[in-house]
């Protein structure tokens, strides 16, 4: 029997939901977005099972997913998966630039579609929707080392390539008109121009930074000012030691962050995103120093 972690069966029922999707003779727009949604979440699946099991295996008390997912037991117990918010966010820092937001997005609309009376799917128009799923699927099937002819077939790659050339051109008029936005508005502001309404709001916004847990400075591809560079992870870390004498040195720890967010309290530009980033010219990484103590091995608390 093939396990329910299978990320080769996972893929394959991936591909059988998503051709699904695509017969747009035979659906409504609501139900082929119901079965892309269900195959994004099991190329994310299958993306992160096929580096190991125990990524989308849901950590219970008494540990049998996780003891199934890496082969040490077998039988009739049910295997559960983590949720779809978690394998988006695994997703998210595994597999750049695979969008967290964007796909809670997608996963929220199923399940008002499915678990409530709301419209679900229909708030986003199907030649807005697609491009937008097709960033997504598409991040998941190079990391599963496939290509997109491999999940649709050759006689509909040609649909999905135009839907991601759609997704890139939005992508490029959004970094624009958001860095046109941050330049006109901050002309107006010291030009005095700015409307009651508007410069209150100025005064009241300033904190516009992500929290996320690191930070570093950019230069803003708006006004030129030192703007803020956020990220969650860290993808190198690189340990130096200056010795100053026999027994006297120092240890310096830098870690690389992958760059996911930008502010520029001068102009007031937000970039949310690392195809924003990426289009905008921002760096897609910044350094900051680590703790000396990290390069050091602790006690493991067993003498």
């Amino acid at each position: 029997m093939i396990p329910p972690y299978d990320h080769e069966a996972l893929w394959v029922k991936a591909k059988l939901f998503i051709n699904r999707a695509m017969d747009d003779d035979a659906r409504s727009f609501d139900e082929q977005a119901l079965w892309a949604s269900l195959s994004l979440e099991l190329l994310a699946k299958a993306a992160l099972a096929r580096v190991s099991p125990l990524l989308i295996a849901d950590p219970t008390e008494d540990g049998t997913n996780l003891l199934m997912a890496s082969g040490l037991i077998e039988g009739d117990a049910r295997f559960v998966s983590v949720k779809a918010k978690t394998l988006f966010s695994r997703c998210h820092k595994a597999f750049k630039p695979f969008s967290l937001n964007e796909a809670v997005r997608f996963s929220q609309a199923r399940n008002e579609y499915l678990h409530s009376s709301g419209a679900g799917f229909m708030a986003i128009p199907p030649h807005a929707w697609w491009p937008k799923f097709w960033a997504l699927a598409s991040v998941l099937v190079t990391a599963l080392d496939r290509d997109i002819d491999d999940f649709v077939g050759s006689d509909r790659e040609g649909v999905v390539a135009k839907h991601l050339e759609q997704n890139s051109k939005n992508v490029e008029h959004r970094t624009e008109m958001l860095i046109e936005r941050a330049k006109q508005r901050l002309q107006q502001r010291r030009e005095g121009t700015l409307s009651a309404r508007v410069a209150a709001e100025w005064q009241t916004s300033q904190v516009l930074t992500g929290h996320l847990s690191y930070s570093g400075t950019a230069a803003c591809p708006a006004c030129g000012s030192m703007g803020t560079i956020e990220g969650e992870d860290i993808t190198d870390t690189e340990t130096t030691y200056e010795q100053y004498s026999e027994e006297d040195f120092d240890v310096l720890v830098t870690h690389t962050i992958g760059a996911e967010y930008f502010s520029c309290s001068v102009c007031h530009l937000v970039l949310d995103s690392y195809e924003l980033l990426d289009q905008a010219g921002v760096d897609d990484s910044f350094t900051v120093d680590g703790d000396p103590s990290d390069a050091y091995e602790g006690d493991y608390g067993n003498d």
